[in-house]
């Protein structure tokens, strides 16, 4: 089992910015990538950005040139820069790692949340 602790949400204006983290814990083998997905309110979870452990990036369009994915490998931890917050980036933002083990097979793993609010 891999765990996932996130943190760094909250409240920020139009415009302002907010930095989330996650780190993974537990049997990891090889996590690969990690990523950040959001939910809005009736909408369905969505990617936002994803990074594998070479480095490589893909963000969603809403977001590219406002948020900025990051990894430290040796501590298995994933960073979402978010600059330029719009009211439409509200969101639960989630987590999500993949452990590959020994053999191949992958497993899928989420963190609990957290919420991110842009308002005045």
């Amino acid at each position: 089992q891999v765990q996932l602790v996130e943190s760094g949400g909250g409240l920020v204006q139009p415009g302002g910015s907010l930095r989330l983290s996650c780190a993974a814990s537990g049997s990891i083998f090889s996590i690969d990538p990690m990523g950040w997905y959001r939910q809005a309110p009736g909408k369905e979870r969505e990617l936002v950005a994803r990074i594998t452990s070479g480095g490589l990036t893909n963000y969603a369009d809403s977001v590219k040139g406002r948020f900025t994915i990051s990894r430290d490998n040796a501590k298995n931890t994933v960073y979402l820069q978010m600059n330029s917050l719009k009211p439409e980036d509200t969101a639960v933002y989630y987590c999500n790692a993949q452990n590959q083990i020994p053999g191949g097979r992958r497993f899928q793993y989420w963190g609990q949340g957290t919420l991110v609010t842009v308002s005045e």
